[in-house]
């Protein structure tokens, strides 16, 4: 009969400690995971894919390339119609030049023929003759001028084409945003995609976020960037870990179901997120967590 109260001593004991121990805790929540999904920018035929599940990948590590050979045939026709334009410029600078050149010489009988004139030894109209001429080549280079207007203008044109093209050849290779560990992988080598299909999921393990909740009562306990305890189960013992937090909600909910008791989950309680270092890669996605204000 002593061993049985004894016993059950012990056994209150044992409980009302654990009780205090849960009763540190300001909060509880799981670690969210907060992935990054890396999507395709062009179309086309996924000939190199470089990502497993479980992979460790750096970012700007190369994790795709799409074919791209539709959109170099695209330039090379762009660039031939430049050729073209090019060809057409230097035939509309050509004969310019000649006029000038026409200009020039006619400018010597202009000057002799306006200079004889105010002596009186020409007539005004070979004056005017001759001004008419000077007139008219001058509205043809202005003519000539319109043209090459129109040429340049659909050069700019095509520069912007190659522009574009060249932009979308380079988002046919796809590089890792972030660093992080490959969670999932949704294409394989040689299948055709198309710009924004998801490729692959990318999550940073080193940081992970927690997301926990607090009563009002412990609302005015805690405030951005504040410094926290954030404890998790390793065998009968807690491992804690020091984390940030980086956001409090404005608006109270209900409790999720997978925090603490039934009756507390009918609670309205506030959402905090906590950036918590993931040192040794002990903290995983999903893991619960309790958490002390210090």
């Amino acid at each position: 009969m002593k061993k049985l109260k004894y016993s059950i001593a012990i056994g209150l004991i044992l409980s009302l400690s654990a009780c205090n121990k849960e009763e540190k805790a300001d909060a509880y929540g799981n670690f969210e995971e907060d992935a990054t999904v890396v999507s395709a920018e062009g179309n086309g035929k996924i000939l190199f894919f470089n990502a497993v599940e479980g992979q460790q990948i750096q970012k700007g590590d190369k994790i795709a390339l799409l074919d791209t050979m539709q959109l170099h045939l695209q330039k090379e026709i762009v660039q031939a119609k430049m050729s073209v334009i090019a060809s057409k410029a230097n035939s509309v600078e050509k004969q310019i030049a000649v006029i000038q050149e026409q200009i020039d010489a006619l400018k010597v009988t202009q000057d002799r023929l306006h200079k004889l004139y105010d002596e009186g030894a020409a007539t005004k109209a070979q004056v005017d003759e001759v001004d008419s001429k000077e007139k008219i080549l001058k509205e043809q280079i202005q003519a000539i001028k319109v043209q090459s207007k129109s040429v340049l203008d659909e050069k700019v044109g095509y520069v912007a084409q190659i522009k574009q093209i060249n932009d979308l050849i380079s988002r046919s290779v796809v590089y890792s945003p972030i660093s992080g560990v490959v969670l999932e992988t949704y294409v394989k080598e040689g299948e055709v995609t198309g710009a924004g299909r998801p490729m692959l999921r990318i999550q940073n393990l080193e940081e992970l976020t927690l997301r926990a909740y607090i009563t009002e009562t412990k609302l005015t306990s805690v405030k951005i960037d504040q410094k926290v305890q954030v404890l998790v189960d390793a065998g009968e013992e807690k491992e804690s870990f020091e984390g940030t937090v980086t956001w409090i909600s404005d608006k109270a909910e209900f409790t999720p179901k997978q925090i603490q008791t039934e009756d507390e989950r009918k609670n309205l309680t506030y959402a905090i997120k906590i950036k918590v270092p993931n040192k040794e890669g002990k903290l995983k996605i999903g893991m619960p967590a309790s958490v002390e204000f210090e």
